[in-house]
């Protein structure tokens, strides 16, 4: 079959499934392919026409500095270096672990197996041997467990199926197959635990991890943070305590004086509810209408195997957030794909109030006062994040084809290869990276992998407009064994939209960003060696 009859039959076939185009309420859907815009709009173009709902200036300015300062090169680019020889090293640790113990299996199945040959030797004298006895051996009964019955007392070997030595030969070589195939990973929670639990499901602090976190807890006890100590810590990973916290610091919501904190949370999240009563009745105007109904829509296919997103109070407290922000954000308005934007805040400022796993917590056990407070927190760091990335929603979405269109050149150069594979088959990076920068991998990944990606995006200078783009890159040629073996372009679309991460954890995350730090290092401060 041609390559165009089978890109006709790929998209025939998943045109109602195939989630990576995003549709702004209100308009009609946008070709598949858009073309590039004569004049990209960006978030700064419109900020000065568009009533913002951040104030910055009255409280973030020193914030705001900080957050321009760029990273040491060192410490990261050695943290990269370390946890790339980290993993291999474990890996082959694994691998010698799991020769090993598959080597004690066999040895143990061997004498295992000698040993049941004695005892049928043993039981075939016995029977041998009472042949001449007065007692029928139908109504006599085994002194012994038969080993064909479980531990339960039977008649003598008469009762026993017939073929019984065979079975136990079956049963052993059977045991023994299964005990020689490699272990499957345990199922992970999807949200569970997500900061702590890795591939290895021994959530279990170690040593190292429990210095880290006292290492942040000193840092937020003083009256001033240092920002970009924090940064420089929370690159790695933040620890699941004090996530929350560090979350709203880095983000610009909470200033580092620790005085002035407590004043600032009350005044946004009274501004917050103040938005709720101002235009929250508005959301069945008719000008309103299509927007609402597209929330309205989309919330429930939010994180849909998560227990958590089908309540009821979950999903109006997400209705409320996304029409708030499309109504304060006129330029862009409401487009699919920023309802899973909420998600990971809304997850991490949950577990500033409980200890239990989240994933099947019921909010509606709060009290009042703490979902107020996680609604206002998720909705002021969700405008914070979009605020840099909003020309991703702009119409035509000029940010999202920039991208796009940078991760081509740039994987181009990084592995050829898997460039001139997609180009063979007529794979555009457009059809399956679009989803890619629009959800910022959320659909490609676990949640508890998301929250991990986004600590280093928040404590990254312009993580989620700039370094995402290598984290996409690293990303994709992560895949390019699978990507190689597929020979066609429905095989290659299928593959790119249904990558297999559900068993990742913190260590497969690690790794990925230590590879995109090496990729933007190589990169980021050298346009020409990635542009042709």
């Amino acid at each position: 079959m041609s390559t165009d009859a089978n890109k006709k039959q790929f998209w025939k076939r998943n045109a109602a499934k195939v989630p990576g185009s995003l549709i702004k309420a209100g308009n009609k859907p946008p070709p598949a392919t858009p073309g590039k815009p004569k004049k990209a709009t960006t978030f700064q173009e419109f900020e000065s026409i568009t009533s913002d709902a951040w104030d910055v200036g009255d409280d973030d300015d020193e914030l705001l500095a900080m957050a321009a300062q760029n990273l040491n090169i060192e410490v990261v680019m050695e943290t990269a270096n370390k946890v790339i020889e980290n993993h291999s090293k474990q890996q082959e640790r694994q691998r010698q672990d799991d020769t090993t113990e598959l080597e004690q299996r066999e040895e143990d199945t061997q004498e295992e197996g000698a040993e049941d040959e004695e005892e049928d030797e043993e039981e075939d004298e016995d029977s041998r041997v009472g042949e001449g006895d007065v007692t029928s051996p139908e109504v006599s009964f085994a002194s012994q467990s038969s080993p064909y019955t479980d531990g339960r007392l039977v008649k003598s070997q008469s009762e026993a199926p017939i073929g019984s030595p065979k079975d136990a030969a079956g049963e052993h070589a059977s045991l023994h197959r299964q005990r020689s195939l490699p272990h499957r990973p345990p199922v992970i929670p999807l949200v569970a635990r997500m900061a702590d639990q890795n591939t290895s499901g021994t959530p279990a602090m170690t040593e190292r991890e429990a210095s880290r976190l006292d290492k942040f807890k000193q840092l937020l006890a003083g009256p001033n943070t240092d920002l970009e100590e924090l940064r420089k810590l929370s690159w790695s990973g933040i620890p699941r305590q004090v996530r929350p916290i560090t979350w709203k610091l880095l983000s610009g919501y909470l200033p580092a004086n620790a005085e002035r904190r407590e004043s600032v949370l009350q005044r946004k999240r009274q501004e917050y509810f103040g938005f709720i009563q101002q235009y929250y009745d508005s959301r069945n105007d008719e000008h309103h209408q299509d927007t609402y109904r597209q929330i309205h829509i989309d919330i429930p296919r939010t994180n849909p195997l998560i227990p958590l997103f089908q309540q009821a109070s979950v999903q109006e407290i997400f209705e409320r957030i996304l029409f708030i922000w499309a109504i304060r954000h006129p330029a862009s308005g409401y487009v699919q794909g920023i309802n899973d934007l909420v998600t990971p805040f809304f997850v991490v400022y949950v577990f500033e109030y409980i200890e239990e796993e989240v994933e099947n917590f019921d909010v509606s056990s709060l009290q009042e006062e703490a979902l107020r407070n996680i609604e206002a927190d998720s909705f002021w760091c969700m405008s914070k994040l979009l605020d840099g990335i909003q020309d991703n929603y702009t119409f035509a979405q000029p940010g999202i084809q920039r991208k796009v269109k940078a991760l081509e050149e740039l994987v181009s150069r990084i592995d050829e290869s898997v460039h001139r594979h997609m180009q063979q088959y007529e794979v555009e990076y457009l059809q399956f990276a679009f989803r890619w920068m629009n959800n910022l991998l959320m659909r490609e990944l676990p949640l508890r992998c998301t929250i991990r990606l986004w600590d280093t995006y928040q404590a990254e200078p312009e993580g989620f407009s700039h370094f995402h783009l290598y984290v996409c890159a690293a990303f994709l040629v992560r895949w390019r064994k699978e990507i190689l073996e597929e020979k066609d372009f429905q095989g290659l679309m299928i593959l790119l939209q249904n990558l297999p991460t559900m068993h990742w954890g913190n260590e497969e995350v690690s790794v990925l960003l230590a590879e995109a730090y090496r990729l933007k290092f190589a990169f980021a401060d050298a346009p020409n060696h990635y542009k042709r």
